[in-house]
Protein backbone atom coordinates (compact mmCIF):
# COMPACT_ATOMS: atom_id res chain seq x y z
CA UNK A 1 0.00 0.00 0.00
CA UNK A 2 1.25 3.54 -0.74
CA UNK A 3 1.89 5.94 1.55
CA UNK A 4 2.39 9.59 1.65
CA UNK A 5 6.03 10.43 3.52
CA UNK A 6 4.64 12.43 6.67
CA UNK A 7 1.87 9.20 6.83
CA UNK A 8 4.50 6.39 6.62
CA UNK A 9 5.06 4.00 9.37
CA UNK A 10 8.42 2.69 10.81
CA UNK A 11 8.64 -1.12 10.50
CA UNK A 12 11.79 -2.56 11.70
CA UNK A 13 13.69 -5.80 11.18
CA UNK A 14 16.03 -7.77 13.26
CA UNK A 15 18.62 -7.45 11.30
CA UNK A 16 20.19 -4.12 10.74
CA UNK A 17 22.14 -2.75 7.69
CA UNK A 18 24.83 -0.22 7.34
CA UNK A 19 24.07 3.33 5.47
CA UNK A 20 25.96 5.41 3.25
CA UNK A 21 29.11 3.26 4.39
CA UNK A 22 31.23 5.31 1.67
CA UNK A 23 32.70 2.02 1.27
CA UNK A 24 36.04 3.56 -0.65
CA UNK A 25 37.05 7.29 -1.31
CA UNK A 26 33.95 8.96 -3.08
CA UNK A 27 36.20 9.48 -6.30
CA UNK A 28 36.82 6.30 -6.45
CA UNK A 29 33.41 4.81 -5.48
CA UNK A 30 32.31 6.95 -8.38
CA UNK A 31 34.62 5.72 -10.80
CA UNK A 32 33.63 2.33 -9.91
CA UNK A 33 30.03 3.19 -10.80
CA UNK A 34 30.49 4.80 -13.98
CA UNK A 35 33.15 1.78 -15.96
CA UNK A 36 30.03 -0.89 -14.34
CA UNK A 37 27.25 1.41 -16.00
CA UNK A 38 29.19 2.00 -19.04
CA UNK A 39 28.81 -1.88 -19.33
CA UNK A 40 25.40 -2.22 -19.03
CA UNK A 41 24.43 -1.12 -22.67
CA UNK A 42 27.68 -1.34 -24.46
CA UNK A 43 27.82 -4.92 -25.07
CA UNK A 44 24.01 -4.83 -26.49
CA UNK A 45 24.56 -2.00 -29.05
CA UNK A 46 27.58 -3.34 -30.08
CA UNK A 47 26.37 -6.38 -31.75
CA UNK A 48 23.92 -3.73 -33.80
CA UNK A 49 25.37 -3.02 -36.22
CA UNK A 50 27.20 -6.62 -36.76
CA UNK A 51 23.72 -8.53 -36.93
CA UNK A 52 24.30 -8.34 -41.21
CA UNK A 53 27.69 -10.33 -40.54
CA UNK A 54 26.44 -12.95 -37.75
CA UNK A 55 23.48 -14.04 -39.67
CA UNK A 56 25.58 -14.33 -43.27
CA UNK A 57 28.62 -15.61 -40.98
CA UNK A 58 25.89 -18.93 -39.61
CA UNK A 59 23.23 -18.29 -42.59
CA UNK A 60 20.69 -17.51 -39.66
CA UNK A 61 17.65 -16.48 -41.21
CA UNK A 62 16.20 -13.43 -40.24
CA UNK A 63 13.68 -14.12 -37.43
CA UNK A 64 16.89 -16.32 -36.05
CA UNK A 65 19.37 -12.55 -36.23
CA UNK A 66 16.29 -10.88 -34.55
CA UNK A 67 16.64 -13.61 -31.46
CA UNK A 68 20.36 -12.07 -30.85
CA UNK A 69 18.93 -8.53 -29.79
CA UNK A 70 16.04 -10.11 -28.18
CA UNK A 71 17.43 -12.87 -25.95
CA UNK A 72 19.61 -10.31 -23.80
CA UNK A 73 16.23 -8.19 -23.27
CA UNK A 74 14.31 -11.32 -22.41
CA UNK A 75 16.89 -12.39 -19.91
CA UNK A 76 17.12 -9.07 -18.44
CA UNK A 77 13.49 -9.89 -17.39
CA UNK A 78 14.21 -13.10 -15.96
CA UNK A 79 16.72 -12.89 -13.87
CA UNK A 80 15.78 -9.52 -12.25
CA UNK A 81 13.57 -10.88 -9.72
CA UNK A 82 16.75 -12.99 -8.48
CA UNK A 83 18.81 -10.09 -7.73
CA UNK A 84 17.32 -9.53 -4.07
CA UNK A 85 17.89 -12.66 -2.51
CA UNK A 86 21.98 -12.30 -4.17
CA UNK A 87 22.23 -9.13 -2.55
CA UNK A 88 20.79 -10.03 1.00
CA UNK A 89 23.01 -12.73 0.89
CA UNK A 90 26.19 -11.93 -0.74
CA UNK A 91 26.32 -8.35 -0.39
CA UNK A 92 25.58 -5.78 -2.95
CA UNK A 93 29.42 -4.72 -3.60
CA UNK A 94 30.20 -8.58 -4.36
CA UNK A 95 26.99 -8.92 -6.44
CA UNK A 96 28.47 -6.67 -8.87
CA UNK A 97 32.00 -7.37 -9.05
CA UNK A 98 30.44 -11.13 -10.30
CA UNK A 99 28.09 -9.71 -12.51
CA UNK A 100 30.32 -7.50 -14.39
CA UNK A 101 32.72 -10.36 -14.63
CA UNK A 102 30.06 -13.13 -15.67
CA UNK A 103 29.13 -10.67 -18.09
CA UNK A 104 32.36 -10.16 -19.63
CA UNK A 105 32.76 -13.87 -19.78
CA UNK A 106 29.43 -13.86 -21.46
CA UNK A 107 30.58 -10.84 -24.42
CA UNK A 108 33.81 -13.60 -24.60
CA UNK A 109 31.48 -16.71 -25.01
CA UNK A 110 28.73 -14.92 -27.59
CA UNK A 111 32.15 -14.78 -30.13
CA UNK A 112 32.77 -18.59 -30.39
CA UNK A 113 32.42 -20.29 -33.43
CA UNK A 114 29.14 -21.79 -32.60
CA UNK A 115 25.57 -20.92 -33.09
CA UNK A 116 24.75 -22.54 -29.68
CA UNK A 117 27.52 -20.40 -28.34
CA UNK A 118 26.48 -17.23 -29.29
CA UNK A 119 23.21 -17.86 -28.19
CA UNK A 120 24.64 -19.03 -25.15
CA UNK A 121 26.52 -15.77 -24.49
CA UNK A 122 23.32 -14.05 -25.09
CA UNK A 123 21.67 -15.44 -22.20
CA UNK A 124 24.61 -14.58 -19.95
CA UNK A 125 24.96 -11.13 -20.96
CA UNK A 126 21.03 -10.51 -20.10
CA UNK A 127 21.25 -12.39 -16.76
CA UNK A 128 24.56 -9.93 -15.65
CA UNK A 129 23.07 -7.08 -17.01
CA UNK A 130 19.84 -7.97 -15.20
CA UNK A 131 21.66 -8.11 -12.36
CA UNK A 132 23.54 -4.87 -12.60
CA UNK A 133 20.04 -3.32 -13.19
CA UNK A 134 18.72 -4.15 -10.25
CA UNK A 135 21.94 -3.79 -7.95
CA UNK A 136 22.65 -0.09 -8.84
CA UNK A 137 19.89 1.84 -7.51
CA UNK A 138 19.76 0.02 -4.41
CA UNK A 139 23.58 1.05 -3.92
CA UNK A 140 22.94 4.38 -5.30
CA UNK A 141 20.28 5.04 -2.68
CA UNK A 142 22.41 3.78 0.24
CA UNK A 143 25.81 5.35 -1.04
CA UNK A 144 24.27 8.88 -2.08
CA UNK A 145 20.86 9.27 0.05
CA UNK A 146 20.75 12.83 -0.35
CA UNK A 147 21.44 13.13 -4.19
CA UNK A 148 19.93 9.84 -5.29
CA UNK A 149 18.13 11.11 -7.96
CA UNK A 150 20.44 13.38 -9.44
CA UNK A 151 23.30 10.64 -9.32
CA UNK A 152 20.73 8.11 -10.94
CA UNK A 153 20.83 10.66 -13.73
CA UNK A 154 24.66 10.40 -14.20
CA UNK A 155 24.85 6.58 -14.35
CA UNK A 156 22.22 6.37 -16.44
CA UNK A 157 23.49 8.95 -18.85
CA UNK A 158 26.82 6.79 -18.61
CA UNK A 159 24.90 3.93 -19.89
CA UNK A 160 23.70 6.00 -23.13
CA UNK A 161 26.97 6.95 -23.86
CA UNK A 162 28.44 3.48 -23.60
CA UNK A 163 26.05 2.10 -25.93
CA UNK A 164 26.84 5.23 -28.26
CA UNK A 165 30.23 4.62 -28.13
CA UNK A 166 29.49 0.91 -28.66
CA UNK A 167 27.60 1.41 -31.41
CA UNK A 168 29.80 3.91 -33.08
CA UNK A 169 33.03 1.92 -32.78
CA UNK A 170 32.18 -1.59 -33.06
CA UNK A 171 32.72 -1.41 -37.10
CA UNK A 172 36.04 1.02 -36.92
CA UNK A 173 37.14 -1.78 -34.41
CA UNK A 174 36.77 -4.47 -36.76
CA UNK A 175 38.31 -2.60 -39.66
CA UNK A 176 41.42 -2.13 -36.89
CA UNK A 177 41.53 -5.42 -35.20
CA UNK A 178 40.91 -7.01 -38.81
CA UNK A 179 39.68 -9.77 -36.94
CA UNK A 180 35.70 -9.99 -38.61
CA UNK A 181 33.11 -9.55 -35.87
CA UNK A 182 33.81 -11.44 -33.73
CA UNK A 183 37.29 -10.14 -32.74
CA UNK A 184 34.87 -6.24 -32.82
CA UNK A 185 32.51 -7.83 -30.46
CA UNK A 186 35.07 -9.53 -28.26
CA UNK A 187 37.15 -6.80 -27.36
CA UNK A 188 34.10 -5.10 -25.24
CA UNK A 189 35.32 -7.83 -22.53
CA UNK A 190 38.13 -5.47 -21.68
CA UNK A 191 35.62 -2.90 -20.43
CA UNK A 192 34.29 -5.35 -18.27
CA UNK A 193 37.88 -6.07 -16.98
CA UNK A 194 38.41 -2.66 -16.31
CA UNK A 195 34.85 -2.10 -14.41
CA UNK A 196 36.05 -5.25 -12.42
CA UNK A 197 39.47 -4.27 -11.45
CA UNK A 198 37.62 -0.52 -10.48
CA UNK A 199 34.97 -2.01 -8.09
CA UNK A 200 37.71 -4.59 -6.23
CA UNK A 201 38.40 -1.96 -3.68
CA UNK A 202 34.51 -1.69 -3.16
CA UNK A 203 34.49 -5.06 -2.20
CA UNK A 204 37.72 -5.04 -0.28
CA UNK A 205 36.21 -2.48 1.80
CA UNK A 206 33.10 -4.25 2.41
CA UNK A 207 35.03 -7.27 3.70
CA UNK A 208 36.83 -4.82 5.75
CA UNK A 209 33.64 -3.30 7.36
CA UNK A 210 32.18 -6.47 8.11
CA UNK A 211 34.57 -7.69 9.53
CA UNK A 212 34.74 -4.49 11.63
CA UNK A 213 31.35 -4.73 12.60
CA UNK A 214 32.14 -8.23 14.13
CA UNK A 215 34.86 -6.83 15.70
CA UNK A 216 32.68 -4.20 17.47
CA UNK A 217 30.57 -7.31 19.50
CA UNK A 218 33.99 -7.31 21.65
CA UNK A 219 33.26 -5.22 24.86
CA UNK A 220 34.49 -1.64 24.54
CA UNK A 221 34.14 -1.60 20.62
CA UNK A 222 32.44 0.43 18.55
CA UNK A 223 29.39 -0.41 16.90
CA UNK A 224 28.86 0.27 13.21
CA UNK A 225 26.00 2.71 11.86
CA UNK A 226 22.93 1.06 11.30
CA UNK A 227 19.40 1.85 10.51
CA UNK A 228 16.35 0.32 10.56
CA UNK A 229 14.95 -2.15 7.25
CA UNK A 230 11.52 -1.39 6.36
CA UNK A 231 11.00 -4.65 3.94
CA UNK A 232 7.80 -3.58 1.43
CA UNK A 233 5.27 -5.98 1.94
CA UNK A 234 3.15 -7.66 -0.92
CA UNK A 235 5.27 -5.36 -3.72
CA UNK A 236 3.47 -7.54 -6.70
CA UNK A 237 -0.02 -5.82 -4.97
CA UNK A 238 1.09 -2.84 -4.97
CA UNK A 239 -0.70 -0.24 -7.36
CA UNK A 240 2.44 2.04 -7.65
CA UNK A 241 4.41 -0.59 -8.05
CA UNK A 242 2.63 -2.13 -11.15
CA UNK A 243 2.38 1.71 -12.32
CA UNK A 244 6.10 1.87 -11.84
CA UNK A 245 6.71 -1.08 -13.77
CA UNK A 246 4.30 -0.33 -16.43
CA UNK A 247 5.76 2.80 -16.80
CA UNK A 248 9.08 1.36 -17.28
CA UNK A 249 7.94 -1.64 -19.28
CA UNK A 250 6.04 -0.02 -22.24
CA UNK A 251 8.47 3.05 -22.40
CA UNK A 252 10.95 0.84 -22.92
CA UNK A 253 9.47 -1.82 -25.40
CA UNK A 254 9.08 1.80 -27.59
CA UNK A 255 12.89 2.41 -27.27
CA UNK A 256 13.62 -1.11 -28.31
CA UNK A 257 11.32 -1.36 -31.10
CA UNK A 258 12.87 1.95 -32.42
CA UNK A 259 16.28 0.65 -31.66
CA UNK A 260 15.38 -2.54 -34.00
CA UNK A 261 13.47 -0.53 -36.62
CA UNK A 262 13.49 2.88 -37.16
CA UNK A 263 16.56 3.26 -39.63
CA UNK A 264 14.53 0.26 -41.54
CA UNK A 265 11.77 2.72 -41.06
CA UNK A 266 13.29 5.37 -42.91
CA UNK A 267 14.88 3.35 -45.54
CA UNK A 268 11.53 1.75 -46.56
CA UNK A 269 10.27 5.21 -46.80
CA UNK A 270 13.03 6.21 -49.19
CA UNK A 271 15.60 7.56 -47.31
CA UNK A 272 19.57 6.29 -48.25
CA UNK A 273 20.56 3.56 -45.80
CA UNK A 274 23.39 5.48 -45.07
CA UNK A 275 21.77 8.45 -43.77
CA UNK A 276 19.11 6.62 -42.03
CA UNK A 277 22.06 5.24 -39.65
CA UNK A 278 22.71 9.12 -39.12
CA UNK A 279 19.62 9.62 -38.37
CA UNK A 280 19.42 6.79 -35.55
CA UNK A 281 22.73 7.04 -33.88
CA UNK A 282 21.78 10.97 -33.54
CA UNK A 283 18.79 10.18 -31.78
CA UNK A 284 20.77 8.02 -29.73
CA UNK A 285 23.52 10.76 -28.47
CA UNK A 286 20.16 12.94 -27.71
CA UNK A 287 19.33 10.13 -25.52
CA UNK A 288 21.82 10.99 -23.55
CA UNK A 289 20.73 14.46 -22.49
CA UNK A 290 17.02 13.18 -21.50
CA UNK A 291 18.62 10.81 -19.50
CA UNK A 292 20.62 12.92 -17.43
CA UNK A 293 18.39 16.45 -16.99
CA UNK A 294 15.15 14.44 -16.38
CA UNK A 295 16.52 12.52 -12.95
CA UNK A 296 17.63 16.00 -12.50
CA UNK A 297 14.58 17.81 -12.28
CA UNK A 298 12.43 15.08 -11.13
CA UNK A 299 14.52 14.97 -7.78
CA UNK A 300 13.61 18.51 -7.35
CA UNK A 301 10.32 18.14 -7.65
CA UNK A 302 7.17 17.22 -5.03
CA UNK A 303 5.37 14.70 -7.65
CA UNK A 304 6.27 13.95 -10.95
CA UNK A 305 3.25 13.43 -12.42
CA UNK A 306 3.45 16.32 -15.35
CA UNK A 307 7.72 14.84 -16.03
CA UNK A 308 6.03 11.85 -16.79
CA UNK A 309 2.91 13.07 -18.97
CA UNK A 310 5.78 15.29 -20.82
CA UNK A 311 7.34 12.25 -21.70
CA UNK A 312 4.62 9.96 -23.20
CA UNK A 313 3.82 13.14 -25.05
CA UNK A 314 6.89 13.97 -26.77
CA UNK A 315 6.94 10.32 -27.57
CA UNK A 316 3.96 10.30 -29.16
CA UNK A 317 4.80 13.52 -31.05
CA UNK A 318 7.97 11.92 -32.12
CA UNK A 319 6.29 8.74 -33.41
CA UNK A 320 3.36 10.79 -34.91
CA UNK A 321 6.32 12.45 -37.06
CA UNK A 322 7.74 9.25 -38.30
CA UNK A 323 4.16 7.97 -38.94
CA UNK A 324 2.81 10.88 -41.10
CA UNK A 325 6.42 12.30 -42.31
CA UNK A 326 9.02 9.82 -42.07
CA UNK A 327 11.62 11.12 -44.36
CA UNK A 328 11.13 14.88 -43.93
CA UNK A 329 10.58 14.79 -40.51
CA UNK A 330 13.14 12.05 -39.81
CA UNK A 331 15.73 14.30 -38.12
CA UNK A 332 12.91 16.15 -35.80
CA UNK A 333 11.72 12.67 -34.80
CA UNK A 334 15.22 11.92 -34.13
CA UNK A 335 15.75 14.66 -31.51
CA UNK A 336 11.97 14.25 -29.64
CA UNK A 337 12.41 11.01 -29.95
CA UNK A 338 16.28 11.07 -28.07
CA UNK A 339 14.72 13.35 -25.71
CA UNK A 340 11.74 11.23 -24.69
CA UNK A 341 13.63 7.86 -24.64
CA UNK A 342 16.49 8.97 -22.51
CA UNK A 343 14.68 10.98 -20.09
CA UNK A 344 11.87 7.91 -19.84
CA UNK A 345 14.77 5.79 -19.07
CA UNK A 346 16.20 8.11 -16.08
CA UNK A 347 12.91 8.91 -14.78
CA UNK A 348 12.21 4.82 -14.77
CA UNK A 349 15.19 4.47 -13.13
CA UNK A 350 14.62 8.11 -10.35
CA UNK A 351 10.94 6.12 -9.56
CA UNK A 352 13.02 3.30 -7.99
CA UNK A 353 14.67 6.00 -5.64
CA UNK A 354 12.20 8.21 -5.07
CA UNK A 355 9.43 5.90 -4.48
CA UNK A 356 11.23 3.85 -1.81
CA UNK A 357 13.04 4.87 1.56
CA UNK A 358 15.74 2.09 1.72
CA UNK A 359 18.39 0.57 -0.57
CA UNK A 360 16.94 -2.88 0.59
CA UNK A 361 13.54 -1.85 -0.94
CA UNK A 362 15.28 -0.09 -4.27
CA UNK A 363 16.41 -3.54 -4.80
CA UNK A 364 12.78 -5.27 -4.62
CA UNK A 365 11.29 -2.60 -6.73
CA UNK A 366 14.07 -2.78 -8.87
CA UNK A 367 13.72 -6.87 -9.37
CA UNK A 368 10.21 -6.41 -9.92
CA UNK A 369 10.09 -3.43 -12.40
CA UNK A 370 12.67 -4.82 -14.39
CA UNK A 371 11.54 -8.01 -14.34
CA UNK A 372 8.04 -7.03 -15.95
CA UNK A 373 9.75 -4.05 -18.19
CA UNK A 374 12.55 -6.23 -19.97
CA UNK A 375 10.14 -9.16 -20.38
CA UNK A 376 7.61 -6.17 -21.88
CA UNK A 377 9.67 -4.95 -23.72
CA UNK A 378 11.35 -8.29 -25.38
CA UNK A 379 7.95 -8.51 -27.09
CA UNK A 380 8.65 -5.16 -28.89
CA UNK A 381 10.93 -5.85 -31.97
CA UNK A 382 9.56 -9.42 -32.51
CA UNK A 383 6.06 -8.42 -32.51
CA UNK A 384 7.08 -4.72 -34.19
CA UNK A 385 8.74 -7.20 -37.46
CA UNK A 386 5.36 -10.18 -37.28
CA UNK A 387 3.09 -7.00 -37.57
CA UNK A 388 4.86 -5.14 -40.36
CA UNK A 389 5.20 -8.65 -41.85
CA UNK A 390 1.66 -9.18 -41.38
CA UNK A 391 0.56 -5.87 -42.87
CA UNK A 392 3.20 -5.17 -45.46
CA UNK A 393 3.93 -1.78 -44.00
CA UNK A 394 4.43 0.40 -40.65
CA UNK A 395 1.10 2.25 -40.63
CA UNK A 396 -0.15 -0.18 -38.54
CA UNK A 397 3.10 -0.74 -36.11
CA UNK A 398 3.39 2.95 -35.70
CA UNK A 399 -0.01 3.65 -34.59
CA UNK A 400 -0.11 0.69 -32.28
CA UNK A 401 2.53 2.39 -30.55
CA UNK A 402 0.84 5.37 -30.48
CA UNK A 403 -2.12 3.48 -28.35
CA UNK A 404 0.53 2.58 -26.11
CA UNK A 405 2.12 5.78 -25.36
CA UNK A 406 -1.71 6.70 -23.90
CA UNK A 407 -1.02 3.89 -21.76
CA UNK A 408 2.33 4.74 -20.57
CA UNK A 409 0.92 8.44 -19.49
CA UNK A 410 -1.57 7.00 -17.49
CA UNK A 411 1.19 4.91 -15.63
CA UNK A 412 3.28 7.91 -15.36
CA UNK A 413 0.77 9.96 -13.98
CA UNK A 414 0.01 6.87 -10.94
CA UNK A 415 3.99 6.35 -10.76
CA UNK A 416 4.62 9.92 -10.27
CA UNK A 417 2.40 10.61 -7.02
CA UNK A 418 4.43 11.84 -3.85
CA UNK A 419 3.89 8.45 -2.12
CA UNK A 420 6.42 5.73 -1.17
CA UNK A 421 5.83 1.87 -0.85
Amino acid sequence: MAVTRAQQPVVTTSFPLPVRSRLAHPALLLTGILLVALNMRACLAAVSPMVGEIQRSFGLSATASGLITTVPVLFQGVGAPLTPRLTRRFGTERVVLGAVLVLGAGVLLRVLPSVAALYAGCVVIGVAIAVLNVSMPGLVKREFPDRAAAMTGVYSTTMLVGATMAAGLSVPLEHALGGGWEASLGAWSLLALVAAVAWLPQVLRARAARDGAGAATVPGAAAAPTAPVRPIQGIWRSPLAWQISLFMGISSLLVYTLVAWMPTILADHGMDRGEAGLVFAFSNLVQVAGAFLVPLFAGRMTNQRALAVSMALLNAVGIAVLLIAPVPGAWVAAVILGVAQGGSLGLGLAFIVLRTDSAAGAAQLGGMSQAVGYLVAAAGPVGAGALRQATGGWTTVLALMLVLVSVVAVAGWGAGRDRTL
